[in-house]
């Protein structure tokens, strides 16, 4: 998924939850402006025909005369959440289905129950736990929060993780974190549970984790990086811990590291490991 895509859905589910926000404050003329406001969106780029557009032309498609209903849509989670991330390879093939996705964003452009859907489609990307293997390690990375002089300006903000190696190749799937919970003096908290997609033990000499923190810029209409974090492989250990922020843009290959501030302002993290 490109930085665009995840940018516009992020957006996506930010407008919602405003939306969902007013209807449940009963503010109803406030909830009606923000959901047809994000309707027009989706319409927008349902009628698309930019190339560069992630979403298939069936994706885009909203031609179905079959109901579609509630109970129905619950089944669908697992389409929805890969819709755009089809990868064969990994961690099983999960190709979308078109019919399925057709319905869905009929669904979207149509229905007055948003929330049902928008609530898991637009959470984060984040991936399950690994399965069990005998004699190997997996990792849960709770991120706590992070300190940031001027956390409460940030909007949507989230975190995107990756696994590296040395020359900054992913060895894992990208995860991007929902947006974050809540902002508190100088800290953006996020409380949500990272999975890493390899066991430890199978990880590569030299891998590090990543930690992007991003933010919506409205002036740009773009979602920015504006600082990220690093653990090395030795730091894999349980408990809580706090990392270093440095400067953008993400060093990847870990070459040319600045630090983001000389405050005592980190990213705060708690490591579970699973032994099998």
């Amino acid at each position: 998924m490109s930085e665009v895509t995840r940018s516009l859905l992020q957006r996506w589910g930010a407008s919602f939850r405003r939306g969902a926000d007013f209807d449940s404050w009963g503010q109803l003329v406030e909830a009606i402006d923000e959901y047809q406001i994000l309707a027009r969106h989706l319409q927008k780029e349902a009628q698309a025909q930019h190339n560069n557009s992630e979403f298939t032309e069936e994706q885009k498609s909203t031609q179905s005369q079959e109901e579609f209903k509630l109970e129905d849509l619950k089944k669908l989670e697992p389409i929805l959440k890969n819709i755009l991330t089809y990868n064969k390879e990994f961690p099983f093939d999960v190709q979308p289905v078109p019919l399925r996705a057709r319905l869905c964003v009929q669904y979207l452009l149509s229905s007055c129950s948003w929330s049902s859907l928008f609530a898991f489609l637009f959470s984060g990307t984040l991936l399950p736990r690994l399965p069990s293997e005998p004699g190997m390690t997996s990792l849960t990375i709770r991120i706590e929060k992070i300190g940031l002089k001027d956390a409460g300006q940030c909007i949507d903000p989230y975190i995107t993780v990756s696994v590296k190696d040395l020359n900054g190749i992913d060895l894992t799937p990208v995860q991007d974190t929902p947006v974050a919970s809540r902002k508190e003096d100088t800290y953006v908290h996020f409380n949500v549970d990272i999975e890493l997609q390899k066991h430890v033990e199978k990880l590569t000499k030299g891998a590090a984790i990543f930690f992007e923190f991003k933010h919506y810029k409205p002036k740009k209409r773009f979602t920015s990086t504006k600082c990220f974090a690093f653990m090395e492989m030795d730091e894999i250990k349980a408990g809580p811990m706090v990392i270093e922020l440095y400067k953008k843009p993400t060093d990847f290959k870990r070459k040319k590291l600045q630090l983001l501030t000389k405050k005592p302002l980190y990213l705060h993290l708690h490591q579970t490991l699973h032994k099998e």
